[in-house]
């Protein structure tokens, strides 16, 4: 089969796509054609060399498909259009993943859009509402109101009956966000969000620059979830604030957990996600699409940063 492999560390130019050995299917794992994958943070880190898959996960970059079951079992048939959870491997003709991370096309979705789900809808749902809890009436600020994270979160949490604020880079994208359901929107280049936003729920992409900004952010009781260092890794924690806050810093992965977790986490979505989708409450946003072996040019529109949604890499 064919995949896009990374050469060595470095930018977008590194990504070629590539005769590779076909996946081998172990016990507890089904094998899907790849009609499409989406384009991640996490992608961008594998291919500078700072975040490698998982032992035993495909080494090639792509955490999420969507496709046709080719090799069944566990409850799946062949010719099943489905989407998955990956730990890697999603840009290429075929992945081989264990069953419970695999899920159904939600009614009324492409195939294609669906490539940009998994990741973002475990991402949020893991975070916001089963770790975090947000409640209904409870205010979730959202960094990166314009990215395939942001734009889930907003739009789940408006579903849920939050309020929400976005903070953006641009008055383009501020707008783009709002028609997503968020109630406000913060230009960071512009406001410093800790002085205009109170937040029961702070989801953060960002790690050491927002640490302190974020704790000032929560009101009593807040909860800060951290899921991205793009800022960084290190910082000051003020304890005696978070003391006073009866607040609460939780930091998170999804790539490395057990399959049985992440299973337990895309079951979630299913039964919560899935039917929002369905009905249209909640709909993906997709940038743009391109052929996966194009994947180079993928990256360097992710890094730009001038994207709002998904970028999806189509075969």
């Amino acid at each position: 089969m064919r995949a896009i492999v990374i050469t060595e560390a470095g930018g977008p130019e590194v990504l070629e796509w590539r005769e590779v050995p076909e996946p081998t299917v172990r016990p507890g794992e089904v094998l899907i054609e790849v009609t499409a994958s989406a384009v991640n943070r996490a992608d961008v880190m594998q291919r500078q060399g700072f975040y490698n898959p998982p032992p035993g996960d495909p080494e090639y970059p792509g955490l999420e498909c969507s496709g046709v079951i080719i090799q069944g079992g566990y409850g799946f048939e062949p010719g099943d259009q489905v989407c998955a959870l990956l730990g890697g491997g999603g840009y290429a003709e075929r992945v081989a993943v264990p069953w419970e991370q695999v899920m159904p096309i939600p009614e009324n979705i492409s195939i294609t859009d669906a490539a940009g789900l998994p990741e973002v809808a475990c991402t949020v749902w893991s975070n916001v509402f089963m770790l975090a809890r947000l409640r209904r009436g409870e205010t979730l600020l959202v960094h990166g109101g314009a990215s395939g994270i942001g734009t889930m979160a907003v739009q789940l949490a408006k579903a849920h009956g939050a309020h929400v604020v976005a903070t953006v880079g641009s008055h383009l994208k501020g707008a783009a966000v709002c028609a997503l359901g968020a109630d406000e929107v913060v230009n960071y280049r512009e406001e410093d969000f800790s002085e205009k936003v109170k937040a029961d729920v702070i989801l953060d992409i960002m790690g050491a620059k927002y640490l302190a900004d974020n704790v000032r952010a929560l009101k009593t009781g807040g909860r800060l979830v951290v899921i991205g260092l793009q800022g960084g890794i290190k910082a000051e924690l003020d304890l005696l604030t978070l003391l006073n806050k009866r607040a609460a810093v939780h930091g998170t992965t999804l790539r490395s957990r057990p399959a049985d977790e992440k299973g337990a986490v895309c079951r979630g979505v299913v039964d919560n996600v899935w039917p929002l989708l369905s009905a249209g409450a909640v709909r993906p946003v997709v940038h743009t699409t391109l052929p996966m072996a194009q994947a180079a040019e993928a990256h360097r529109l992710l890094d730009s940063g001038e994207h709002v949604g998904k970028i999806l890499l189509v075969r």
